[in-house]
């Protein structure tokens, strides 16, 4: 099992041993590394041996893989492409001195005799302060290396004594840290897992890539809420997507935690396989929307935008009849995200013991980097009851259970780290239009997440997650404690998103407000193109980025049309770089042009937006 970084604190000299198989280019952590204290434990039964060759710890952290390297293997030299050397050359003859206790007088008394030690002391971007003595009494040329745990304690002092006048210079404080190096906090490694083909089933397994669902397994499911009446369950291939399906309520990864929690350790991934959830209540009204995706699937997907599914994923549909009249309710909704994550889970359990080919490891880092700007991103999301909701944290990732709900948690705002979020801590409920609703599979892939977090020039100090009430009172009392959030993390610069439009376009214009007013600068994302057109607005909304993909403007029933894209991330990050470098943004048009935005895709090397020319709900 891997190691926390207060474990590692304790285990610095020990020996360096993986916990489990690790790929080329992976940044040390302690997530990767085993605990020391089962090394005795390992031994005897045969499941690790020592290597006289083996690196300790404090000398692996920060350091990069250069090869593949399997489970409870010791690191040596050839493995990584660096060796935090930790020297301590005070002589043989000294050490015996102050082993016998047999010190000079002099320094017993607490006052050098000579010239002031001569201190250097640099921190460095892998997480190491690098101390160096260049000459003092009794030691010369003393060059060592001490771990700084980023969040876990103070930061390390450099003693110096008593200064004198003559003194003051070789006494300096510690150089100034580099603008900007990068200070890894944590890792999180998601293992996509090949996924060729699904069924449904006598059993519940995941052979040779293929997935099995146990048909009877819907009877189970049912039993986890009574308003669910009715649960089908069929697999769509890529070559057969012109068939009909209900309104379209989620897509959900497939994904589970094998090591650590929500933003840690290792998450495995089905590749190339996602579950999509579909409904109707017992009348045949559709539920779970505003506007319906309900039609010919290859029609009603934008396949391969970030909520969706990819253009050669496998599709488990869940399709859910709920109890009649309860489709507009917070509890009716609920019970199909409810049963068919039951149904879920079971794949999950069978992922976490799955050893199936992986495609790739993706290795998330939460990392700093100070002296940049520090940088947030604030997320709207659906709160006003019904059908509007979110889980927020679940224990697995994109699941229900053990997570709290924003409007149960009064959506005051909620901070993440990067990669929790990149981890699956939200389960999207929302009824809103098809084509601006993120979806499940959306959070665990969030392109602003990424750009941001990607960014050598950013400080990503986290993501917000604050919901949208239905009251304007509650919306403002949400908003100004968004702002009180802001100010308190003492950022440079913010970039606010929201989904759907008109009623939480609100709120979304007040959390502006509420950034703008404190100087912090601001950078909006939304659908807004015709019909979304913002219904309220203040000064500081000046600087927008347009999500829309529909050549009439308008919402469509095309699902995960019109949301965060890659281009849209990449304009809006370009964006609130310009504004906190004080670079004037010429006004908007007064009606939307989709060649502005294609001028600023231009600019940064995007592809064109090319809007769709059918769907549109108008």
């Amino acid at each position: 099992m891997s190691i926390t970084k207060e474990t590692l604190e304790q285990h610095l000299k020990d020996p360096a041993i993986f916990c489990c198989r690790r790929q080329k280019g992976l940044v040390i952590s302690a997530a990767d590394l085993e605990d020391p204290s089962l090394f005795e434990d390992m031994e005897e039964a045969g499941l690790l041996k020592l290597s006289d060759d083996g690196l300790k710890i404090e000398q692996v952290i920060g350091s990069t893989l250069v090869c593949d390297v399997e489970a409870l293997t010791p690191i040596t030299r050839d493995m990584v492409d660096k060796v935090n050397e930790v020297t301590e050359t005070a002589s043989e003859d000294d050490a015996e001195k102050e082993e016998e206790g047999s010190v000079p007088a002099e320094e017993n008394t607490g006052v050098s005799a000579g010239p002031a030690p001569q201190v250097k002391a640099v921190q460095g971007g892998n997480g190491m302060i690098h101390i160096e003595i260049g000459k003092a009494e009794k030691l010369e040329h003393l060059s060592m290396d001490i771990p700084v745990f980023s969040g876990t304690g103070a930061a390390v002092p450099v003693c110096t004594g008593e200064e004198d006048a003559g003194t003051a210079d070789a006494l300096s404080a510690p150089e100034a840290e580099k603008t900007g190096e990068k200070k890894v906090i944590r890792t999180l490694v998601k293992k996509h897992i090949r996924i060729t083909d699904a069924e449904i089933g006598t059993e519940t397994s995941i052979k040779d890539g293929k997935i099995t669902i146990d048909k009877n397994i819907i009877e189970r499911a049912l039993k986890e809420d009574p308003l669910c009446k009715k649960i089908e369950l069929d697999v769509i291939k890529p070559d057969n997507r012109h068939i009909y399906t209900e309104t379209i309520m989620d897509i959900c990864p497939i994904a589970t935690k094998v090591e650590g929690e929500l933003g840690s350790g290792v998450t495995k991934v089905a590749d190339g396989v996602v579950f999509m959830l579909t409904g109707v209540d017992e009348d045949g009204v559709q539920i779970h929307e505003f506007g319906s995706s309900e039609g010919y699937l290859d029609e009603k997907m934008y396949f391969g935008h970030p909520g969706c599914a990819d253009e050669n994923d496998i599709i488990i549909r869940c399709n859910v009849v709920i109890e009649k009249k309860t489709g507009m309710t917070r509890p009716g909704p609920f019970a199909a995200h409810k049963c068919q994550d039951y149904i879920i889970q079971a794949v999950r359990d069978e992922l976490k013991k799955y050893d199936g080919e992986v495609v790739r490891e993706e290795v998330c880092e939460d990392v700093r980097r100070p002296g940049n700007p520090r940088v947030v991103l604030v997320k709207e999301i659906m709160g006003q009851g019904a059908m509007h909701d979110n889980v927020i944290c679940p224990t697995e990732p994109c699941g229900i259970l053990g997570g709290q709900k924003n409007v149960d948690c009064g959506n005051v705002p909620i901070i993440l780290t990067p990669n929790q979020v990149r981890d699956g801590s939200i389960h999207a409920l929302t009824c809103i239009g098809p084509a601006t609703k993120e979806m499940t599979r959306h959070y665990i892939r969030e392109p602003l997440v990424e750009g941001l977090a990607a960014d050598s020039e950013m400080d990503l100090v986290g993501v917000i997650f604050v919901g949208s009430p239905q009251v304007n009172d509650e919306k403002m009392w949400v908003s100004e404690r968004l702002g009180s959030l802001l100010e308190s993390l003492d950022i440079d610069g913010c970039i606010i998103t929201t989904e759907g439009f008109g009623n939480n376009h609100i709120d979304f214009i007040q959390h502006i407000g509420q950034a703008g007013k404190r100087g912090i600068p601001v950078v909006g994302v939304s659908f807004c193109a015709y019909q979304g057109q913002l219904v309220v607005g203040n000064k500081y909304a000046d600087a927008m980025i347009e999500e829309n993909m529909d050549k009439g403007g308008f919402e469509n029933n095309v699902a995960g049309c019109s949301c965060v894209t890659k281009e849209v991330a990449a304009r809006a990050i370009q964006m609130l770089k310009n504004k906190m470098a004080g670079v004037k943004i010429k006004p908007a048009p007064k009606k939307w042009d989709n060649e502005v935005i294609n001028n600023n895709n231009r600019l940064l090397g995007l592809p064109d937006t090319v809007l769709l020319d059918s769907g549109t709900m108008h």
